[in-house]
């Protein structure tokens, strides 16, 4: 077997600490140290993307949007809902094949799951689901390296709305699109959003993003790099 195949199993099964209800519900204290390690431990020296810990960081972020109320609460819906397909998948019968990224789109491939063209009843392929994690974390990654970078006086609402065009919005319709700038103009001051991240001052908060951004970066570009060699960044 793979090297890598006991840390993937233990990875797994440590992301399967915590129930998908757990998560929709009650969504506890959000803590910027444990986003940061799951995305470190999410690749493998093989540059594989493990989805135990890709989805451990998901669920961190979702405490993070549950946490704003109901400014993100669309976007946030949404990333639920995918978590917990996703976690269906590597949880059930063919869990094994679903283990990493590449398995994934290996074995979906290979048995014509990932669905090129539009669905017409059929469940949502894991590369699908995926797809649409990916996306949410490329507007997420710009959010918070605008943050990250901004002067203390930096409006919130500005660096997510920018963030938000560049990423998301093209995947929303309008009526989405304007629901969702309106809401980020009720965002907190620059420090005030830092400082909701539990990670102390709004100082500290930048310096964690400093470590975390890369990881969760180097996630995405693997993911976005995967997708684009099979065509499947516009799945329907």
């Amino acid at each position: 077997a793979p090297a890598a195949a006991p840390r993937c199993r233990r990875a797994c099964a440590a992301a399967g600490r915590g129930t998908a209800d757990t998560m929709a519900g009650e969504p506890g204290a959000f803590s910027l140290r444990e986003v940061l390690t799951s995305f470190q431990t999410c690749v493998t020296e093989r540059r594989e993307v493990l989805l135990g810990p890709y989805l451990q960081g998901w669920r961190g972020l979702v405490r993070f949007l549950q946490a704003l109320g109901t400014v993100f609460s669309l976007i946030c819906k949404d990333a639920v809902a995918k978590v917990q397909i996703m976690e269906g998948y590597l949880s059930g019968e063919h869990g094994a094949r679903y283990e990493s990224l590449q398995l994934m789109v290996q074995h979906e491939l290979a048995e014509g799951l990932v669905g090129f063209q539009p669905r017409s009843g059929r469940p949502d392929s894991g590369c699908r689901t995926l797809l649409r994690l990916h996306r949410a974390l490329r507007w997420l990654e710009l959010f918070l390296e605008g943050l990250r970078t901004a002067s203390h006086n930096s409006r919130t609402s500005a660096i997510c709305t920018e963030s938000y065009n560049a990423s998301l919005a093209a995947y929303h319709p309008w009526f989405v699109q304007k629901v969702a700038t309106a809401a980020f103009c009720t965002l907190p001051s620059r420090d005030t959003f830092l400082e909701s991240m539990n990670a102390g001052t709004a100082e500290e908060a930048v310096a964690m993003l400093g470590e975390a951004l890369p990881c969760i970066r180097n996630v995405y570009s693997i993911t976005q790099e995967l997708f684009a060699q099979h065509g499947m960044l516009d799945l329907p």
